[in-house]
């Protein structure tokens, strides 16, 4: 069994998306970020960086008895990956592939993307260079992604841990004026993905899996205690090593 401690953004999704994708057991862990929830001791003990998503692994592939806690939605995708070998291409160029885009979700289009939901969605009025700049940059990031898919119907040529990856981010680009639709090849690549068993069976899933209504406001209105949960002096004052 596996323990999913989440939260249904973007990379929460993803894990549950691959946890579908490869049929293991798993049970759901909500946190409420608003209310501070992974903030707590306990759960730095788990992820250190105080961010979701962590799956906690009851049946690790050593063989031990000790559950074994992976953080960082990248991390927890390969981890997954390996441990079943599924959703990794064994073609030596294919997995090179899946590698890079993995790598390249992580570092450019989730940080991209979130920096435009902060700044868009979340920061005070009179941001306009940050709106500007991010914006800009996640639009580029979505080129990006539409020139990898442009001759290809999965980023590693097969359905892997990066489409996966990616996915989510791209189809919560609308809450920040990018219509995804303006890009065909993308377009499509969702099609796909949303055709996939996986994806109905999360629609139909008795799982708390959606994110709350109250995360998905477009501009969002926080308390001055849910601001510092999540971009705050709570949230960084977490991190201290005392």
């Amino acid at each position: 069994m596996i323990d999913l401690h989440y939260i249904g953004t973007a990379n929460g999704l993803k894990i549950a998306i691959a946890l579908e994708e490869l049929a293991l057991p798993y049970r759901i862990i909500s946190y409420d970020m608003f209310a501070g929830d992974h903030l707590t001791p306990e759960f730095r003990k788990l992820n250190p960086n105080n961010k979701l998503p962590v799956i906690v692994d009851h049946e690790p592939q050593d063989g031990s008895r000790e559950a074994i806690a992976i953080f960082e939605s990248g991390a927890i995708l390969l981890y997954l990956a390996e441990k079943t070998g599924k959703l990794l291409p064994t073609d030596f160029r294919r997995r090179a592939l899946a590698l890079q885009w993995l790598v390249w979700q992580v570092s450019g289009l989730g940080p991209m993307h979130g920096q435009a939901h902060h700044f868009i969605r979340y920061a005070p009025a009179g941001e306009d260079y940050g709106i500007a700049r991010y914006r800009k940059e996640a639009i580029r990031q979505i080129n990006v992604l539409a020139y990898g898919l442009k001759d290809c119907d999965y980023l590693a040529k097969e359905f892997s841990i990066a489409d996966i990856a990616c996915y989510p981010w791209v189809k919560g680009a609308a809450m920040i004026d990018i219509a995804i639709e303006d890009w065909p090849a993308i377009s499509r690549w969702c099609q796909r993905i949303e055709s996939r068993p996986a994806l109905a069976a999360m629609a139909s899933s008795d799982k708390p899996l959606a994110m709350p209504a109250r995360y998905l406001q477009e501009r969002a209105q926080l308390s001055p205690e849910q601001w510092s949960n999540m971009f705050g002096d709570k949230l960084h004052n977490a991190a201290r090593v005392d």
